[in-house]
């Protein structure tokens, strides 16, 4: 176990809150400050991918430093220049300071999602982790339906610059983690670096965190790409729907993401973890198929709580996976190389789809995109999860 106090849990829920604040919040404003800088359709997705584009090299270090140095020394200036470069963006003055400031933003998120987990993987074990990972990613849910919520009404009441003054409460994340956790070094803060980088590839190489990995970017570029990009647009063109009802869409698969991911440990206690995550990631082909289909808002409605049940079962699922198959001297790295490459998914995917739904349509492109699933079923159908339990690599003597 990690030395020094267990942190507020309070307090992680917050700093993950915070980690998916970059898109949660300008997702229902994309058609607005697309039309106010005078930009196509095409530009949504360069407007998303800059929030999470830096993170992809950051991240690792990232969780080097957090392994070397403790997770306060880390945590705080992640969330101070989330903040500060938050506060930037919602004043910027033409669409290239936006998307710059949002590529600065993305430096100081690489560092909360994860660390959120590892503080979590740092404090609890066992069926408690398991719980507690679930609890983090229900509240992620939570944020997913309430957040875009809030910052459509916002919108519709002040302006999208209003809404996304709400970054501006990292700054206040910032103060109370500096206050709340302790500045403790670890045990192995003595390790060599190159040491400390052997024991990170060893836990790397390891099948089943290479499973969590691949799946986990491909997952990212259809939660970014299709759901936080093409599904604005989407929801605009086909159904006239304005900022605050995009928002509330958008809320939609949090009720059933929620439920799912606070009830995991029940889940894969009663059916075991590769029943969880087989079936989950194979709803990841139906419902973004089902949303670029239907025919009306009940249908879209049915289909986005379909991918609700999707997120709350595997991406909580995979973070714990990872987690629990790498040892406390590695294990901020480990999760920092797992978001890297959830953030490249994030980065790539609103860039690969963005041209695409430019060209054949928003409900075309959400059809098509249910294919990217399909490699991410095969690998939990043939891949280690769930076969056999991953012992934690050991560090390098």
């Amino acid at each position: 176990m990690w030395p020094g106090r267990r942190p507020q849990i309070g307090l992680i829920f917050t700093v993950t809150l915070t980690g998916i604040l970059a898109n949660t919040v300008i997702a229902p404003l994309i058609p607005d400050i697309l039309a106010d800088f005078d930009k196509p359709d095409s530009s949504a997705g360069i407007l998303v991918a800059s929030g999470s584009l830096s993170g992809v090299l950051a991240a690792p270090l990232i969780g080097v430093l957090a392994d070397r140095h403790g997770r306060r020394a880390v945590l705080v200036p992640c969330l101070a220049v989330f903040g500060i470069f938050g506060v930037v963006a919602a004043a910027a003055p033409s669409f290239g300071v936006l998307v710059a400031a949002r590529l600065a933003m993305g430096l100081g998120s690489a560092g909360l999602i994860n660390l959120a987990v590892v503080l979590i993987g740092d404090h609890w074990e066992g069926e408690d982790r398991i719980r507690q990972v679930g609890r983090n990613a229900a509240v992620i849910t939570v944020g997913l339906a309430t957040i875009p919520l809030i910052s459509g009404i916002m919108a519709e009441v002040f302006s999208w610059r209003a809404s996304l003054g709400l970054y501006a409460l990292a700054i206040v994340t910032a103060v109370v983690a500096f206050a709340e956790l302790d500045s403790v070094l670890p045990p192995h803060a003595s390790m060599r670096l190159s040491d400390q980088f052997r024991g990170a590839g060893v836990a790397l190489r390891d099948p089943t965190i290479i499973t969590t990995i691949i799946s986990g970017f491909l997952i990212f570029v259809m939660i970014f790409g299709l759901f936080l990009t093409a599904l604005p647009v989407h929801l605009e063109e086909q159904f006239g729907l304005d900022s605050a009802a995009r928002g509330a869409m958008l809320a939609v698969p949090a009720i059933t993401s929620f439920v799912v991911a606070l009830n995991l440990a029940g889940l894969r206690r009663r059916y075991g973890l590769r029943a969880v995550i087989i079936s989950s990631t194979a709803l990841f082909v139906v419902a973004p198929m089902l949303v670029g289909w239907a025919p009306t808002l009940v249908i879209a409605v049915i289909a986005l709580g379909i991918y609700g049940l999707a997120e709350g079962g595997a991406v909580p699922t995979f973070q714990e996976v990872a987690v629990s198959g790498s040892s406390s001297e590695q294990r901020g790295a480990v999760l920092a190389v797992w978001v890297a490459f959830v953030r490249l998914g994030q980065s790539v995917g609103p860039l690969i789809f963005a041209p695409i739904f430019a060209g054949i349509g928003t409900g075309a492109a959400l059809i098509v995109g249910g294919l990217v699933a399909v490699p991410v079923v095969l690998l939990q159908v043939l891949g280690p999860i769930g076969k056999s339990p991953s012992p934690h690599p050991s560090p390098p003597t």
